[in-house]
């Protein structure tokens, strides 16, 4: 008699999404999918998604979680820093310090993870989306969360990058030319233009009005004061907050453009539009979030993945 061939299943994608302290939902996402015995053989990262991605695949996800359900927002403040003579107010030193240790270090390379994996940034001079497939995987992780005004943009190649929400927030196109066969995708941007007002006020402001001065209290209240939101309906809005309602809404359409046109397998959501952009010391919240996602639609993903 022949011998049984096993049935194959199909090769998994994973697209994590862009949608920065939202982003520890990827956590508990893979951490959920590990459990069920579910484990991707591409992982595609924009942004946030592209740091946690290359964690999990450098084998750090877990010191990374560990860090991030210990910090506050004071240690999150630490990391922004005003220079008017830099190109964003990240303080680079500390944040390239945690990307060596909670991410990978700098001999950690793309081509030698266990998995496929891409990190997709943004060509500032041209436009064009770029996939990261193979380089230092810091480098590249840096580039991909380079987000204008915040991070400083990356060399790569001779070319400068910036932020890959600029033009995939999703990047579920990534793991099919990557040679996934189904994708599960994870959009944080689900409900982020219509959620409601957080009711965090907006920070008084001091006697003192010079525009840095100004500028770096708000930004040392919060977290996410850099980024607040109003309380008030008819007061003009500041510009920090336009300045977030408007990255919201650019990420919103174009991740709805996007998946119209190359859509996932199984779309997880996480109900996480009530954090703010930069309240990352809610991790706690936000990967718990992240499993429930993964429990609720599980039934869906067994089907699609063949587990």
């Amino acid at each position: 008699m022949p011998e049984e061939t096993e049935i194959s299943r199909p090769k998994i994608g994973l697209a994590l999404g862009s949608g920065a302290s939202r982003g520890w939902s990827h956590i508990g996402v893979i951490k959920a999918l590990l459990r069920e015995g579910i484990e991707p053989d591409v992982v595609c990262g924009t942004s946030v998604g592209a740091m946690i991605g290359g964690s999990y695949l450098a084998g750090n996800m877990d010191k990374l979680e560990r860090w991030v359900r210990a910090s506050n927002r004071s240690e999150v403040l630490r990391f922004f820093e005003v220079k008017l003579s830099k190109s964003g107010f990240v303080d680079t030193k500390r944040l390239n310090s945690f990307l060596q240790d909670y991410v990978a270090g700098d001999a950690q390379r793309i081509e030698d993870l266990p998995r496929k994996f891409a990190a997709i940034t943004t060509n500032l001079e041209t436009g064009r989306e770029v996939w990261l497939t193979e380089g230092v995987l810091a480098d590249s992780v840096r580039a991909s969360m380079a987000m204008p005004g915040l991070f400083p943009p990356v060399s790569i190649d001779e070319h400068w990058m910036v932020d890959g929400g600029l033009v995939n927030p999703v990047p579920v196109s990534v793991c099919h030319a990557l040679g996934a066969d189904v994708v599960i995708a994870v959009n944080l941007n689900s409900g982020i233009i219509t959620r409601r007002n957080n009711g965090m006020r907006e920070p008084v402001l001091t006697k003192d009005t010079t525009v840095l001065s100004n500028f770096k209290q708000q930004a040392k209240q919060y977290s996410n004061a850099i980024f607040p939101s109003r309380n008030g309906t008819n007061e003009a809005p500041s510009l920090f907050f336009a300045i977030v309602k408007s990255i919201n809404i650019f990420q919103d359409r174009i991740t709805r453009s996007r998946l119209a046109g190359d859509p996932a397998d199984v779309l997880l959501s996480p109900q996480v539009a009530h954090i703010g952009m930069l309240e990352f010391h809610r991790a706690a919240e936000a990967i718990q979030e992240g499993e429930l996602c993964v429990q609720r639609a599980l039934p869906e993903i067994r089907q699609v993945t063949g587990t």
